[in-house]
């Protein structure tokens, strides 16, 4: 698979400077975890889910997560699972019988360590498939974060998918919204005990994800799709935190955007969206299609969680998928600044390429070599390509 894999040749050349990298399961762990992108939450007790990943992974989704937790009734439960561990077995034989059929990174979220444990048995050999689990909730304390690591490492075991000699390998993605860790008498703790876990288990760690909707009802407050999440002050002070324990140079953790849970309802305020570039690419319809499917906030909250230190992001509706993709794409100015500060061996400062701001390669070689990463994972578009052309591509 690839992102905008969908594409004509043609299209694809024209639009990119440089073309996305082709992911698999068993692609590098930094690659994989750059190229989440939007990762799609389906509930588990969905009908006909392995037709949906099928149709969701051909309009361009790479990352889909099976939700067995929030997104479903807790008397669903017992029947989720049945239906979870059935659609990954007929992913699973459909993946051997056709093996050129686009599928995304699927991952399951669970409740507990032992629902991982019964999927896992429940799957057999099916549960290669998988790229690992989603783990609600975490926390390094009473043993709750070791419980899903010792499992874990059960299910790799008996299923091979542990990484050695070059074989697949099953990771968790944690997600940050315990109490301990949202207030603040406790937060300082729980973060460095989570970041210690998190090291101790280093490689089965995909990527960390937080979660806005609990951060947001410890305080009763849940945000209008005209706010984005850095608006609601007390939330954002979580994410600033958890980008300062996790997001240093030195941890290399991914860590994802928050879920916007916003689609086709009134606005109140006016958009966040320029017309400018719009009436520039001759598009201003699909301006307007942006602003009715309030997706202009959506683009506003990718913006700012870039800006922040986060990439990619939690999505509830398709229509969101491609809107995360083309902003992720690193345009030609970024990769040109980046090319120039890598290839500065001997520090110092000097002009961008493009002539409007000053490169310094010793500070900003972090930065630089994230956005190479992020190259690979969503290619780097032409230079004459801008967001509004590749979201026109997208949006079929």
């Amino acid at each position: 698979m690839r992102h905008f894999g969908f594409l004509k040749n043609s299209q694809a050349h024209q639009l990119f400077h440089r073309l996305p990298q082709e992911l698999s399961v068993d692609s590098p762990a930094p690659l994989l975890a750059s190229a989440l992108g939007a990762t799609l939450y389906c509930p588990g007790d969905r009908p006909k889910i392995a037709k949906a990943v099928v149709k969701q992974a051909a309009r361009g989704c790479v990352s889909m997560v099976l939700c067995l937790e929030d997104a479903i009734a807790d008397s669903a439960v017992p029947a989720a699972e049945v239906n979870v561990a059935e659609a990954i077995r007929t992913l699973h034989t459909l993946a051997v019988e056709k093996p050129n059929t686009a599928l995304p990174l699927l991952f399951v979220r669970v409740r507990s360590a032992d629902q991982m444990l019964r999927l896992a048995e429940s799957c057999g050999e099916a549960i290669t498939l998988l790229s690992g689990f989603v783990v609600p909730k975490f926390e390094n304390k009473n043993g709750y974060a070791e419980a899903f690591f010792d499992a874990l490492h059960v299910i790799q075991s008996h299923s091979g998918a542990d990484g050695r000699a070059g074989s697949q390998r099953l990771r968790l993605m944690p997600i940050l919204e315990s109490p301990r860790m949202i207030h603040s008498e406790t937060r300082t703790s729980a973060l460095s005990s989570i970041r210690e876990i998190l090291h101790d288990n280093r490689d089965d760690v995909l990527a960390a994800r937080i979660g806005a909707t609990d951060l947001s009802s410890a305080f009763g407050l849940r945000r209008s799709r005209d706010l984005t999440v850095y608006d609601v002050q007390v939330v954002a002070s979580v994410i600033s935190d958890i980008v300062n324990v996790l997001g240093r140079t030195e941890d290399s953790f991914v860590i994802t955007g928050t879920v916007w849970e916003h689609y086709e309802t009134e606005r109140i305020l006016r958009p966040q969206l320029r017309l400018t570039p719009f009436v520039e690419a001759n598009e201003k319809e699909l301006r307007h299609k942006l602003l009715l499917g309030g997706l202009d906030g959506l683009i506003r909250e990718i913006s700012l969680d870039q800006a922040n230190g986060l990439l990619g992001k939690t999505v509830i509706h398709p229509t969101h998928v491609s809107v995360v993709h083309a902003m992720s794409v690193v345009s030609h100015e970024e990769y040109s600044d980046a090319t120039v500060i890598l290839g500065n061996a001997n520090g110092g400062a000097s002009a961008s390429p493009y002539g409007n701001k000053m490169n310094e390669a010793k500070p900003h070689s972090a930065w630089a070599h994230k956005t190479m990463l992020r190259a690979e994972a969503f290619g780097v578009a032409s230079e004459s390509t801008t967001f509004v052309d590749l979201l026109e591509a997208s949006m079929r």
